[in-house]
């Protein structure tokens, strides 16, 4: 071999082994951060787009599957271990008695992007205290579903602002239902369950069980607890519900078969009612809610104070909930924005199909922009399946007035615990 050959050849070797040393120099500069969530709980995606905006990171991300929650509390309750970055859902005040085992996101930089996000939502992930453990992933505005074609039958109106005009309270709602099911002959109910009026009546309210002490507040004249309660009654009473359970197989049947006219629901029924209800496309419309705006659902992301690189997974958590990147959520798999410019964005106007060509988006931003900011408790979950067991058998026959007292017997019980 000649020498320029030769000295060609070693000097291959050397470039060779300097950009394997500067390889080997980058990963181990490389910091892991551990992600839990659930299938669609983020944009897979986004999360795989981490790699490319943030170089010296690689996500570890685990879709947990089963019962997240319990998993999650197991976790805190071992004390060790755990992942960086985690997600909640919107339980995520039953987290805040355990609010020191999570970074205060306030501390890390969250204060610099606050004005960026729905403030009620925000502030669903700041304690009573003011330490903010967990950032808003989306949000579930809530509005009124209902069959265009049933309703123009019942001679009701149809187009969205007039039946938001005319059935803007849940009293003047009632009264448009008993109408359309006289109209029908009872053959089609007004809506689908007792609980799901329960239910919606307190996503509206800002007082719902609890003040920010945590002291039951469900029995005071101003928390919704009793008046959704009572109009629950009412509309069982007047015999408007189904009595199909919500996203049951006998409620995907009662909507597919137009036998409910109605229901108020959350951003996130719409693909629910698309796939339980395929041979009603183009029937359906969304208004306003009666009652007012209200919320149900949403999740948030936290940092676990196990992890050691809390900086840098506040700053995968901030681009990943950018708004341009809920925009990019939203169109992948329809998580609805939590960030006010991601609400401004044309594909919230697109025109929809399934609902008669109208664009669902600009009534659930609406929505989305008028929620009441409200506080739930650490109990909320607690005393939520209490109440809504005991009216429940309202709906199969108990006396309201036993069953209302019968709730609060056990609501009592279940604080002292």
């Amino acid at each position: 071999m000649g020498k320029p050959r030769m000295y060609f050849f070693w000097l291959l070797i050397v470039v060779l082994m300097l950009s394997g040393c500067s390889s080997n120099s980058s990963n181990s500069n490389q910091k892991t951060l551990t992600l839990w969530y659930w299938n669609r709980g983020l944009d897979d995606k986004l999360i795989q787009a981490v790699q490319k905006q943030f170089p010296d990171v690689r996500i570890n991300a685990q879709k947990i599957g089963g019962d997240f929650k319990s998993k999650l509390k197991t976790t805190l309750a071992a004390g060790s271990n755990g992942p960086d970055i985690v997600a909640f859902n919107d339980w995520v005040t039953e987290l805040f008695p355990s609010a020191d085992r999570f970074y205060d996101l306030y501390e890390l930089g969250a204060k610099d992007i606050e004005a960026d996000y729905l403030d009620w939502k925000w502030q669903m992930g700041v304690t009573p205290e003011g330490k903010m453990i967990a950032m808003p992933i989306d949000t579930g505005p809530t509005a009124l579903f209902y069959r265009e074609d049933l309703f123009s039958k019942a001679g009701l109106p149809t187009d969205p602002e007039e039946v938001h005009e005319q059935m803007g309270t849940w009293e003047d709602y009632f009264k448009a239902g008993a109408k359309l099911q006289q109209a029908f002959d009872g053959k089609v109910k007004l809506t689908d369950n007792i609980g799901g009026i329960y239910t919606q009546v307190n996503a509206q309210s800002d007082k719902i069980y609890f003040d920010k002490k945590d002291d039951f507040i469900g029995e005071s004249s101003d928390s919704s607890m009793k008046k959704a309660w009572d109009l629950a009654v009412q509309a069982s009473q007047m015999g408007l519900v189904a009595n199909t359970n919500t996203f049951s197989s006998e409620w995907n049947a009662a909507t597919n078969n137009g036998k409910i006219a109605s229901f108020v629901g959350a951003v996130w029924c719409k693909q629910i009612l698309m796939d339980a209800a395929p041979d009603t496309a183009g029937k359906w419309r969304v208004a306003r809610a009666p009652g007012g705006d209200g919320n149900n659902g949403g999740s948030f992301l936290a940092i676990m104070k196990t992890s050691k690189q809390p900086k840098e997974a506040f700053e995968v958590m901030k681009w990943l909930m950018n708004p341009e990147n809920q925009v990019t959520a939203f169109k992948d798999i329809n998580l609805f924005p939590s960030a006010t410019k991601a609400l401004d964005a044309p594909v919230m106007k697109e025109k929809e199909d399934f609902f008669g060509g109208q664009s669902t988006g600009d009534i659930f931003t609406e929505s989305a922009r008028n929620v009441k900011p409200a506080y739930f408790g650490s109990k909320y979950a607690n005393l939520n399946g209490i109440v809504s067991r005991e009216l429940q058998s309202v709906a199969l026959g108990k006396n309201p007035d036993a069953a209302w007292d019968a709730a609060l017997k056990r609501v009592k019980k279940e604080l002292l615990r």
